[in-house]
């Protein structure tokens, strides 16, 4: 490949020697130089490239920051009033978001935490007041009266209920809290299919989660009210994702237009091939959350292979909540276990990366290409060949800047 002679003689802010690249796509033959000016990868070269600080990479990978579509990042627990959310936002919100960081993720995505709250974490972190990821965001989940989470991990905590979850009771009500999500600059809406609403027709569902001791029976989410919260999101140019747990209502979800399932088909088979179609012809993004389902429906795998061996796409979301595991680390757990459920470490690469970056609508992250966000991890060894090999970190990267570098360490 020839190379203009600027791109070799120029001097960068920031390049990165001799690393294997996975650029979010594919690998790249042999070793390349990576330059970063400013918050922007500017060159992926195979000749030597000049910086004002060099890094050797010896021969490591590079790669894109991972991104995780799908956490909830306030503590649903221990955050019950105005007090306890201070002592959160003061005491623990700092140390968890630099988790990410020292785990190599470089986005996240919160869908269905206090809108004020995750909003105003969210414009810190962008104005350089508060160190973490980048942090994108829903605001509250929209759910049905009584429904899911308001009914189930919010049943004893009236002051979260208010704010995590955004309960409506008609098609107006659906509306008008989609505008206000849209009003205050959200990055996407997320509905909740399972809903209480005895009108419905629809078969019953129970609701089960390890972490919680009842199961509550839940109906879906009216379709008129799917329809209208998805209409609006995108009359206000938002994507529209819907939490999903059974065929059915996947198939209504996506019939209403959703552009995504969050975990998709968790508690029983995909048997309905039409199904599959559907998500290819609808170019939908699948968010399998195995992390949260692995342990608890034994059909989750088995989707996730249905729908990877189709083709559907498919974006990493691990559900971490405050709670089991820790942030960060359940990320990369997602990674394994979708190779688990079948995937090649590539195709979860690419779900942990580009796949992700499309599914939040970002095209400037997710890829090592010039012009795009210099978010990046350096590991030690190849995660093409072994997806364990994400957690052999010695750099992560955010928009330009070295923010962990354990090349040294021990």
């Amino acid at each position: 490949m020839a190379y203009e002679p600027e791109v070799i003689t120029r001097t960068y802010d920031l390049v990165i020697h001799n690393a294997h690249v996975f650029d979010g796509h594919k690998v790249h033959t042999g070793l390349r130089d990576v330059a970063i000016n400013g918050g922007e990868i500017a060159a992926v070269s195979a000749e030597p490239l000049s910086g004002t600080k060099e890094v050797d990479a010896a021969e490591s990978w590079v790669m894109p920051g991972l991104i995780d579509t799908h956490l909830h990042f306030y503590d649903v627990r221990a955050v019950s009033d105005p007090e306890s959310m201070r002592a959160f936002e003061e005491n623990e919100l700092p140390g968890r978001l630099d988790l990410f960081l020292q785990h190599g993720v470089t986005t996240i995505k919160s869908v269905g935490d206090p809108t004020g709250g995750i909003l105003e974490t969210r414009a810190k972190i962008a104005a350089g007041a508060l160190r973490g990821p980048r942090l994108l965001a829903t605001g509250c989940g929209i759910t049905v009266r009584d429904g899911h989470p308001a009914s189930t991990i919010f049943s004893g905590n009236a002051w979260a209920r208010a704010r995590f979850t955004g309960e409506i009771d008609s098609v107006q009500q659906m509306r008008d809290l989609v505008h206000h999500l849209a009003d205050r600059k959200v990055d996407a809406i997320k509905l909740l299919s399972e809903g209480a609403c005895a009108s419905h027709g629809s078969p019953k569902y129970v609701w089960h989660n390890a972490a919680f001791p009842d199961p509550v029976e839940l109906v879906r989410l009216p379709l008129d009210f799917l329809r209208a919260g998805i209409e609006t999101g995108h009359e206000r140019g938002l994507k529209v994702t819907v939490h999903t747990a059974q065929q059915d209502a996947a198939r209504e979800a996506l019939e209403a237009g959703a552009d995504g399932l969050e975990h998709g088909v968790t508690v029983e088979p995909i048997t309905d091939h039409a199904l599959i179609d559907l998500m290819l012809e609808r170019d939908i993004v699948y968010t399998p959350t195995l992390w949260i389902h692995d342990a608890i429906h034994p059909d989750a795998r088995g989707n996730v292979k249905k729908v990877a061996d189709a083709g559907v796409r498919i974006a990493l979301g691990s559900d971490t909540f405050c709670g089991p595991g820790r942030f960060g680390a359940n990320t990369l757990a997602e990674a394994e276990l979708m190779v688990a459920a079948g995937m090649t470490p590539i195709q979860s690469l690419v779900a942990a990366t580009s796949g992700a970056a499309r599914q939040c609508v970002r095209p400037d992250l997710g890829t090592v290409a010039p012009g795009k966000r210099a978010d990046l991890i350096m590991l030690a060894a190849d995660p093409t060949q072994d997806i364990g090999n994400l957690r052999e970190l010695g750099m992560t990267i955010l928009n330009g800047e070295i923010v962990v570098d354990r090349r040294h360490k021990g």
